[in-house]
């Protein structure tokens, strides 16, 4: 494939902007490093931002939905059914990010890649129809490469949106029964790891369960064996086309200068594929927990990610990551807030 948009340079991060804000850190009422990853957060967010004290206030969370052929293969122990459900559910309010973006007050907005519900139409949603789902990627392509550059660019289409409404952090969210297998299959094949190590039940599969899931990945793999180290069709051959619209988020959000925070195992595969897609990328992912399935431990470790969360999550829909929000205000907060030891009055250590 010619080279496309998802590989033009990211935006730089503003160093000075770091400095300023390392300088700042060191002034504040408190022992230096004394609030840990806070500090860290706060300074990184500057030089993301451009501005000696950032915010996190205006806060987009984009859904991407979309279901899976490899369901198929008996890989999920919900119905593909649930994929259209949860999207009236999103709508409606009552799913958990709902609560969470209403809490958070911040704007959700939910893309329907493709699923298998026939005619689905609901107020609120963006409907794309890509297909009605994937196909099986045991048996060929998961999508064709005009599919996937659909889904990368409405992935893009929605960060364009946020940056206009004036967002200051995004979170991407996915919705689709069968979507842990894909993206575990594609953990297997970036990672190169043996596929028990990184699969996991998913929405609730019993030890069977996981263990027919890992067979029907093993034989995925070895049929798409000759492209894995192409990671763009590796995408295209393994993945959904929810998990290709978050890889087109972050990789936007990267060159427009929007900082990311991500999501659980399936955000994180994604976010990996766009690390190596365009590695300059990963400056721009901050990562909000560490979730429950086995994977995600791995794929964290390569990213050299530090999640600020660690509560047995393996929800999806951007939960968890949303769940991270406040910290990432408070570190604001303290950040822009505190007084000096020469605006309080206050001794500093000698020099």
């Amino acid at each position: 494939m010619t080279q496309s948009w998802w590989l033009n340079p990211c935006k730089a991060v503003d160093r000075q902007a770091v400095q300023d804000a390392e300088q700042l850190q060191q002034q504040l009422t408190k022992p230096a490093g004394s609030l840990g990853q806070l500090e860290t957060l706060a300074v990184q967010l500057a030089g993301l931002q451009g501005r000696l004290k950032p915010s996190v206030n205006q806060l987009w969370i984009g859904i991407f939905a979309g279901d899976h052929g490899v369901v198929a293969e008996g890989v999920s122990a919900f119905p593909q059914e649930v994929t259209g459900q949860m999207l009236r559910n999103f709508v409606n309010g009552g799913a958990a990010i709902s609560v969470l973006a209403r809490q958070l007050q911040a704007r959700l907005e939910v893309v329907d890649l493709g699923t298998v519900t026939p005619s689905l139409n609901l107020p609120g949603v963006r409907h794309l129809h890509l297909g009605p789902g994937t196909a099986n990627f045991a048996h060929g392509p998961a999508m064709t490469a005009a599919q996937g550059a659909q889904a990368l660019q409405a992935g893009r289409g929605t960060v364009l949106r946020a940056l206009a409404e004036g967002a200051e952090l995004f979170i991407g969210g996915e919705m689709g029964i069968g979507n842990t297998t894909a993206a575990s299959a594609l953990a297997c094949a970036l990672l190169d790891c043996p596929v028990a190590h990184l699969t996991g039940p998913g929405t609730g599969l019993d030890t069977a369960g996981v263990s027919h899931k890992t067979q029907v990945i093993e034989r995925a793999l070895a049929l798409h064996a000759a492209q894995r180290g192409d990671p763009l069709q590796t995408l295209f051959n393994l993945g959904g086309f929810e998990i290709a619209a978050l890889v087109g988020a972050y990789l936007a959000c990267a060159q427009e200068g929007l900082a990311v925070l991500v999501d659980g195992f399936i955000c994180s595969v994604a976010a990996l594929i766009a690390v190596r897609l365009n590695p300059a990328c990963r400056e721009w992912l901050l990562f909000g927990h560490r979730g429950a399935e086995p994977g995600h431990r791995h794929v964290l470790e390569t990213l050299n990610a530090q999640p600020l969360l660690d509560l047995g999550l393996r929800l999806g829909e951007g939960s968890g990551a949303a769940l991270a929000v406040p910290l990432l205000r408070l570190a604001c907060d303290l950040h822009g807030q505190m007084a000096t030891f020469a605006e309080a009055a206050v001794a500093d250590r000698p020099a």
